[in-house]
Parts: structure tokens; sequence; C-alpha cells
């Protein structure tokens, strides 16, 4: 079977983008660092924006504004996937995928429909971390663009907080 891919020309779209056997591959800052550095390569060739996203061990989710006439993201995610993997190859301790991969082949993608379509999914990206039980706070995930959120004056620093994992917990 044929997957086909929406291609709409400068189209805003979200991705999940998911680590061999959801290994987790980015635990650690180092990781994170090779995926950014990864990520800058191919801004600077094939420029796109990037509205939300969230790093998370073992995947990613990501909001991207293409340029106008251009439709080409699947480009962007296998040269974003390649760099990233010889970038990281010298990192010790990476869980590889049966057949030697960091990555799953394939990404999940979904053109964002409106202005409503945008805030949920921006919403589900910053929300992630805690849904997940990494953190009670999605201000406590490092690794979001929630962060650029808050400092923008878009969210709040309390936004997406799950009182029960804050039980026990010291509160600020």
């Amino acid at each position: 079977m044929k997957y086909r891919r929406n291609r709409v020309q400068g189209g805003t779209f979200f991705f999940t983008v998911v680590t061999a056997n959801r290994a987790p591959v980015f635990s650690s800052p180092a990781v994170v660092d090779c995926l950014r550095t990864s990520f800058s390569s191919v801004m600077e060739r094939f420029p796109f924006e990037i509205d939300a996203m969230v790093v998370l061990p073992d995947h990613v989710h990501s909001i991207w504004t293409l340029p106008e006439g251009d439709h080409d993201f699947s480009r962007r995610w296998r040269l974003i996937k390649t760099g990233f993997t010889k970038g990281a190859k010298d990192i010790p301790g990476l869980p590889l995928g049966v057949d030697g991969s960091l990555w799953q082949k394939r990404f999940w993608e979904h053109t964002i429909l409106d202005g409503q379509d945008f805030e949920r999914h921006v919403d589900y990206i910053h929300f992630n971390p805690v849904k997940h039980g990494y953190v009670a706070r999605a201000s406590d995930w490092p690794y979001s663009s929630f962060h650029r959120y808050v400092r923008e004056g878009v969210l709040q620093r309390d936004w997406a907080v799950d009182e029960d994992l804050l039980v026990g917990v010291g509160r600020e």
C-alpha cells in the first residue's frame, strides 16, 4: 500500500516522530542538543518555522509552517533524522532498533485546518510531558516550546498542572 501525504504549499502541519522500538533515545541533554543541531542544519538549507515542539524520551511532537510555495516536509524530516543519527553515532549508550536505526521508518502528520485546530495541537504538545507523567507541570519539562510561549506572554507559567502529581512534591 502506498502512503499518501497531504501536500499543502506553505501549510502548517502537526507531526509525531517516534524512536525505534520507542527506545528512550532523548534521555540526556547531549542527545537533545544533537537533535537541535540537526534541526538547525536542515533549517538553514530548507527553511521552515517551528510553531511548537516537545522532545520526550521516545518521541517528538512538533508543528511546522512551511514557506509559501513549499510542501516538502518529508525531505526535511528525512534530513533531520539522518543528520541526527550521524551526529549521535559517537554518543555512547544510544539504544538502536533491530535494524540499527534510532528512528521508526515513518512519521505521523496532520494538516492544521484552522486556528482552533492549531491551538488544540499546541496545547497537546505542551501538555504531553504531563500526560505521560514525566512532570507535574508543563513548565517543569525542559525540552518544550512551552517556555517560549510563557516568555512571549501567550501562556502562564502555571498552565497545565496535574494536581495529583503534585501531591508530596514541594510546591513553589
